[in-house]
């Protein structure tokens, strides 16, 4: 392959991409998107008064069929932070290995944490690295959330596959199930929320997901299978209990079916006669 030459007289014009086309240099397409990978979902952070809420749905997929029922997507980074995966479910899981490393590392060289916004810099950096693989369908969106040790209060931050880093003030969401779960975050966030008010306002909109999203695991009454919660404060990174997590579910369903049978019972079926 020559490099191409041009006579004065012979603009080749301002556009490179064009001119890589016309001389017969145009770059290789990326190959198309591989299949058969397993894909996490939907994951959701919320801020409350003492920090900030974790949760992700248990459900991995593989195009329409389900892979796995069990699949953890919320870890701890260190102490004060934690992040949550959607997306290719292999790389995003080395993804978060070589997060807890990194950090770990520097905590051990340095003798501190790496501060909070550091911290949400290293992670974008990592997905930014990430984005050929994500052309090509194995694509990885992470959710980074923490305690500012120095404001003394919880923040989270979302992230695109190219690495852009976005704040968020009170909630976020990734994934398939995304969009519902936003909606049913917008629309019950009040501001010094409670840990359990965030937790049930979090099950809610993975419920809601679950119902709209096929891609997005609701709970597992039969099997014993549930969400997974954990809560950033302060005092650390702590996994919230099944146990707990299990009855606030049932709580849910159950003011849910009571809201419908209310719902059924003020509405009579059209077919249903009436007497004076």
């Amino acid at each position: 392959m020559t490099f191409p030459f041009f006579a004065p007289g012979d603009d080749p014009g301002p556009d490179f991409a064009d001119l890589l086309r016309r001389v017969g240099l145009a770059p290789v397409p990326p190959t198309s998107a591989i299949e058969g990978v397993t894909h996490g979902t939907t994951v959701l952070a919320i801020r409350h008064a003492d920090g900030v809420i974790m949760a992700g749905d248990r459900r991995a997929t593989s195009g329409h069929l389900i892979s796995y029922r069990t699949m953890e997507k919320v870890f701890p980074a260190d102490r004060h932070s934690g992040v949550a995966i959607a997306g290719a479910a292999g790389p995003a899981m080395d993804m978060v290995k070589m997060f807890q490393l990194q950090l770990e590392h520097y905590e051990k060289v340095e003798g501190n944490q790496l501060s909070l916004e550091g911290k949400a810099n290293q992670l974008s950096g990592m997905v930014r690295n990430h984005l050929p693989f994500a052309l090509q369908g194995m694509a990885v969106v992470p959710l980074f959330a923490g305690y500012d040790l120095r404001r003394k209060v919880g923040r989270l931050f979302q992230y695109d596959i190219t690495g852009g880093r976005y704040e968020e003030r009170d909630f976020a969401s990734t994934g398939s199930g995304s969009l519902h779960a936003g909606a049913v975050m917008k629309m019950g966030f009040r501001d010094g929320m409670t840990r359990e008010q965030a937790m049930d306002l979090a099950i809610s909109g993975l419920f809601q997901a679950a119902d709209e999203d096929s891609a997005t695991g609701g709970p597992d009454l039969v099997r014993g299978i549930f969400p997974t919660v954990a809560t950033i404060t302060a005092a650390g990174f702590d996994r919230v209990e099944e146990s707990e997590i299990a009855e606030r579910f049932r709580m849910l369903v159950d003011s849910l079916a009571l809201s419908e049978s209310t719902s059924v019972g003020a509405n009579p079926t059209m077919g249903e006669r009436h007497t004076s």
